[in-house]
């Protein structure tokens, strides 16, 4: 084992700021090279143990607790650092941000850039500093990924006329054993507020605008490869991200997450329901999570919207039903009377387009149809009562809640990764393209499993950039300055590399 003398007074330094779920794989990576390179990793987080189950008994790590407020201890380690990486949660990366500016410190998070990051980019740039921000999963690998075919394309002289990326953390089949056919492996109040703010892209040359309450649609969704059907919703801005890709003038051009199906109709749910709603109402020290969800459906009407969700289901089935054994009637009567009842007909699609049906055909899809909506109405019952609907046991105890605090507490218990449970993440790019007169199309997908609840996939796919990063840029590999996102090859194409050595590899297929 490689050993270094605590008097060494040049010793290069990573101070990282968070232990949490995304950090595991993170430190396992830079306490590796801190013993290679002979460097030191110092990981602050507001919880000691956490930070020290992290680091083990490495001699090349220290586990340290302080406030970020706290300005004498915040100055005093980053002055002292060779680099910095933020896993702090978004509001607090601009305290560290900031910081770092002043004493001149190169800094690494995985967050997007916001508006009081961008308030810094002149001083970034005259300090010569490097900020480089969204190095992480998604975004993260998802830019560094969509670069690399971006660049290969524009080299070929293609012109992309639409780009679609879909990124989601979902949970490993062999560990999918709830009603949801998800599990929390990252920051849950993410999860239970995501979307609020709505979606903004572009298809088919036109700018579309979908509210929050649009954006969880079931039948949205594209075939994964060894997946399956998964459904997706946009995400919040995909159009800032085409000036950044090359790519201002492609007709169509959307990111989005990725869940399966029944989560997005379960979401739609929980959305009617005012699950997400942020107004602190409900008192919950000493109540459990049925009390306060009673309180909260009673307000809202649940018994109502019950009522209608069921009744709408039953309808619509009741009447493809009808239609179907009316099929089956008239099919059965040409029968007896000798006439051959006719195979197929005609019909046109909702854009308009002329189809030819054959009768067996509409006998499956009607029975599809009839046994999705029979799923829907048992499933909204049965997310709501594993949410805890029925859950007399769990007390809350956090004081003055909101519905979405509540739903939050909900889903950090019930939805919850056990120790051998194993996540997964999925990305898939679709790109189309002209060389010439010659249209063309490729796809890349990637899928990565966790170990466990620890070493997950969203923590592999979330601290591996950030530590390959830190690494090249501590060697002099990466030498760009200014407020970055990883769209640079000089970025992406070393750390890329690096990811396929740990199992990050994308299939590219194309026509």
């Amino acid at each position: 084992m490689a050993y270094f003398s605590p008097k060494i007074r040049d010793l290069k330094k990573i101070l990282l700021f968070g232990a949490g779920r995304s950090a595991t794989v993170l430190i396992d990576y830079l306490l590796k090279e801190a013993e290679k390179e002979i460097w030191k990793l110092i990981v602050v987080d507001a919880d000691i143990n956490l930070a020290k189950s992290k680091t083990g008994d490495s001699p090349f790590a220290e586990a340290i607790s302080f406030d970020i407020n706290d300005e004498t201890k915040r100055k005093e380690y980053i002055s002292s650092a060779d680099i910095v990486i933020s896993l702090l949660p978004p509001a607090l990366h601009t305290i560290a941000a900031k910081t770092c500016v002043e004493l001149g410190k190169n800094l690494l998070t995985a967050s997007y850039v916001d508006e009081e990051i961008k308030k810094l980019r002149s001083e970034i740039e005259n300090k010569g500093l490097l900020f480089l921000c969204e190095m992480g999963l998604d975004p993260g690998i998802d830019h560094m990924s969509a670069m690399k075919m971006i660049d290969e394309i524009h080299e070929a002289g293609g012109k992309i006329t639409s780009f679609k990326s879909h990124c989601g953390g979902l949970v490993a089949p062999e560990s999918d054993d709830n009603p949801w056919h998800y599990k929390i492996s990252w920051n849950a109040r993410n999860v239970a507020l995501a979307g609020k703010a709505g979606a903004h892209y572009k298809e088919n040359s036109k700018d579309v605008h979908l509210k929050y309450e649009e954006l969880f649609n079931p039948e949205k969704a594209i075939e994964f490869p060894e997946i399956g059907r998964l459904s997706y919703y946009p995400n919040r801005d995909s159009l800032s991200y085409m000036p950044l890709y090359g790519l201002e003038n492609a007709q169509t051009f959307i990111r989005t997450t990725l869940r399966y199906p029944d989560f997005m109709y379960g979401w739609n749910n929980v959305i009617e329901l005012k699950l997400t709603d942020e107004t602190q109402q409900y008192e919950t020290n000493g109540k459990t999570l049925y009390e306060v969800f009673k309180e909260h459906m009673d307000k809202n009407g649940f018994g109502e919207w019950l009522s209608q969700k069921l009744t709408e289901r039953f309808t619509e089935t009741k009447s493809m039903l009808e239609n179907l054994m009316k099929l089956m009637e008239a099919e059965e009567e040409a029968e007896k009377e000798g006439i051959e009842a006719p195979g197929n007909f005609m019909t046109a699609d909702e854009k308009g387009n002329i189809q030819d049906i054959e009768v067996d055909d509409v006998k499956n899809r009607s029975a599809a149809y009839v046994a999705a909506k029979m799923h829907e109405a048992n499933l909204t019952l049965k997310q709501l009562f594993f949410l805890g609907l029925d859950d007399q046991e769990t007390i809350i105890n956090k004081g003055l809640c909101s519905a979405v605090d509540v739903l939050q507490f909900a889903m950090e218990r019930k939805l919850v990764l056990d120790k051998d449970d194993k996540d997964m993440i999925v990305m898939m790019h679709e790109l189309e393209f002209g060389v010439g007169s010659k249209k063309s199309g490729v796809s890349s997908t990637l899928i990565v499993k966790g170990d466990d609840n620890l070493r997950t996939a969203m923590a592999k796919t979330v601290g591996l950039p950030l530590g390959i990063a830190a690494k090249l840029i501590l060697n002099g590999k990466i030498n760009l300055k200014g407020l970055h996102i990883p769209t640079h090859k000089e970025i992406y194409e070393p750390v890329l590399k690096e990811l396929e050595e740990h199992g990050i590899r994308f299939h590219e297929e194309g026509n």
